[in-house]
């Protein structure tokens, strides 16, 4: 029987955080949807491989103090790895009952995560590596993933412009985005002795680093929707992103006030506002695109 630790580490609810990505590439193009990969794809990635990613993360980490998504982690046991990789199977299992290529994507990814977490390799512990390695794969490579299960496009098809471009974005986001989950971290990696990127900036280079990598990101995401899609959907966009841009900037002058401020319940609150906002976004881009058309 599942432990209660295990099911905590799993950390299901945390992959909201990760939903904007999936809803992005629904959103592009409402035509030739499979809502059954849809279904299986939703489910493969955020019931089963993202909660797998976490326990295998938790398992190896065996953090004491806050990560995310759990303020206070139970100590972990080895059933969280057995359930790691049962989740992991049933994860590409699903991505089978879609098409076997889209399986092996996911398979990939899985090992990918494995590399980051395990000691063996542990990408982790190299700042621009570890930063680079999830940026991509959780941004550029997951999109074009989820997009082509959805859409049930080819290879050639995923070279377009209107495809390779929205992928490509993700990961700008996540550039900014991902050193700003490290940041509360700092003793706990240091004791482990993975030097992230946001132990390398220090708290206030990962605050300016973050304010330059979301500026251009929102640049480039504004161009986009301009040329791409419509001007309303920029303006909604934008519109959508200025509560994000207030707390960041709000929680900036805090910690310049008292560093103690870069902590773990600041840090979620920025991720769930963010993973709101923004999927709320995609679901009405969804929906305008398909009344549109």
């Amino acid at each position: 029987m599942i432990s209660i630790s295990t099911v905590q580490h799993l950390r299901i609810p945390f992959s909201f955080n990760l939903l904007p990505i999936f809803l992005f590439a629904l959103a592009i193009n409402t035509n030739d949807l499979s809502w059954s990969a849809v279904l299986l794809m939703f489910i493969s990635w955020h019931l089963f491989i993202y909660p797998s990613m976490n326990a295998y993360n938790s398992y190896f980490d065996k953090d004491e103090e806050s990560i995310g998504g759990l303020k206070h982690p139970p100590k972990t046991t080895k059933q969280l790895y057995y359930y790691a990789i049962i989740f992991e199977i049933i994860g590409i299992a699903l991505a089978a009952l879609v098409d076997m290529k889209i399986a092996l994507l996911v398979f990939i990814c899985v090992i990918i995560s494995k590399a980051y977490s395990h000691p063996g390799v542990r990408l982790k512990k190299y700042p621009i590596l570890g930063w680079l390695t999830v940026a991509f794969f959780q941004g550029y490579f997951v999109f074009i993933t989820s997009y082509m299960a959805m859409h049930g496009a080819n290879w050639v098809e995923l070279g377009q412009l209107t495809i390779q471009i929205p992928a490509i974005l993700t990961s700008f986001m996540l550039f900014g985005s991902y050193p700003m989950t490290q940041i509360y971290q700092h003793v706990e990696d240091a004791k482990r002795g993975d030097l992230t990127i946001s132990r390398k900036l220090g708290i206030s280079g990962t605050f300016h680093f973050t304010l330059v990598a979301f500026t251009c990101a929102m640049m480039g995401y504004c161009s986009y929707f301009y040329y791409f899609q419509t001007p309303f959907i920029t303006l909604i966009y934008i519109l959508t992103m200025l509560p994000i841009l207030y707390y960041f900037l709000h929680w900036y002058l805090k910690v310049r006030s008292d560093i103690t401020m870069a902590d773990f319940e600041h840090t979620m609150r920025l991720n769930t506002l963010s993973a709101f906002c923004l999927n709320s976004f995609f679901v009405g881009m969804f929906f305008f695109i398909n009344t549109a058309t």
